[in-house]
């Protein structure tokens, strides 16, 4: 069924999303992977040619356009480059970090930070994850002890994306109300430190760290929207996280697809093409349905952000269906290219690894079924 998620406009800026990638990313990959880092020149030049950033405000030097079509466009053409990591980091920047700054800044914070972010001279990151909190934010046990003017912020973070190269962090932190509030950490403070990349299955390219606060002064003005808002401000969030995770997860499900139907068309055995074989025909005819399924579900839900009726249920949905089916996907695709589909220097092998982590990060396929649950039986039985 054709897809009718985009239009002229789209098209076009698919065009200038494919010639920085043949320009920029494509030469350069591979290094960043063996380097576990990204280049900061390219993020750079991504912000510069209008990957992403786009929502941030013509003041401040953005284009202002909140289409989500067009985060769509990138997620679908990284995802043809397999340049996994990049797709991540970039989600980061306009899916998680960006989204807060924008929705929660004072005008003179958003003076303060936006005019770098839209440059990619700066790059953000979110901190919430503790060694005894993941996906329960209620585990958050850092604090922010308030003084005469400002803040002390104390604590340890960890799997924060963009950890060891982010120059603005916003951290959840607990306040002495018992509540969560969000407070922007920026590079070089005293008593913030960051810890060792952290190495992981996928996604080398992109760093990963634990962070450490060691009584970090913070004036007023690094606090993000009011105090004692800061779990409704992740839940509010998290939505917007868990679409960008859903389109990830399609997305780099239909790349392998078609990288793979591309390998069984050329790779012989036993004196036959392998997509001769009705073993092969019929799972591919299994994995076309349901990527074709996941692409019309996903568009929906773009529209229904677009539109501002998406729900948090709606996006557990996406998120743990999409990432439930890009694993499975990869796997059965890798079998495809045999021994192959076992060396790092085929898309599958890589994706393979990259892929695992979707099912875990953004809140467990377990916390999103347990999320829809809620939605369909709101009133437990009394005991």
């Amino acid at each position: 069924m054709q897809r009718r998620l985009f239009n002229e406009d789209h098209e076009a800026y698919r065009s200038t999303v494919r010639e920085f990638i043949e320009r920029e990313v494509t030469p350069h990959y591979a290094e960043w992977e063996r380097n576990r880092l990204i280049a900061r020149s390219a993020l750079a030049g991504a912000a510069t040619a209008g990957i992403y950033g786009l929502e941030i405000p013509e003041e401040f030097g953005g284009a202002g356009v909140a289409d989500y079509r067009f985060r769509v466009v990138v997620n679908e053409e990284m995802a043809r480059a397999h340049a996994t990591s990049l797709n991540m980091t970039l989600t980061l920047q306009d899916d998680l970090f960006l989204p807060y700054v924008l929705d929660l800044a004072s005008h003179a914070q958003l003076e303060r930070w936006l005019p770098g972010l839209a440059t990619g001279q700066l790059i953000g990151a979110l901190a919430m994850t503790e060694p005894g909190a993941g996906s329960d934010l209620r585990g958050i046990r850092t604090t922010a002890t308030p003084t005469n003017n400002g803040w002390v912020l104390s604590g340890q973070k960890t799997f924060i994306s963009s950890g060891s190269s982010a120059d603005l962090i916003v951290v959840a932190a607990r306040t002495p109300s018992d509540r969560l509030s969000l407070f922007m950490v920026e590079r070089d403070m005293p008593g913030f430190v960051r810890g060792k990349k952290i190495k992981k299955l996928g996604m080398h390219a992109q760093d990963t760290s634990e962070l450490f606060f060691d009584n970090v002064v913070l004036d007023p003005g690094q606090l993000l929207g009011r105090e004692g808002d800061g779990m409704l401000q992740l839940r509010s969030h998290l939505a917007r996280e868990r679409l960008a995770t859903t389109v990830f997860a399609v997305t780099s499900a239909r790349a392998i697809l078609d990288a793979t139907m591309s390998y069984v068309e050329g790779r012989q055995a036993f004196g036959r093409r392998v997509a001769d074989f009705q073993n092969t025909r019929f799972v591919m005819a299994e994995l076309a349905t349901e990527v074709e399924i996941a692409e019309h579900f996903a568009d929906e839900q773009v529209r229904a952000y677009m539109h501002g009726t998406f729900t948090p249920t709606d996006a557990a949905k996406g998120k743990w269906w999409a990432t439930e089916l890009e694993k499975r996907v990869v796997d059965r695709c890798l079998q495809f290219h045999g021994g192959y589909g076992y060396m790092l220097e085929y898309p599958v092998a890589r994706a393979f690894l990259d892929s695992r982590v979707q099912t875990i990060y953004g809140g467990t396929t377990e916390i999103m079924k347990e999320i829809i649950a809620r939605d369909l039986f709101p009133h437990p039985a009394a005991s």
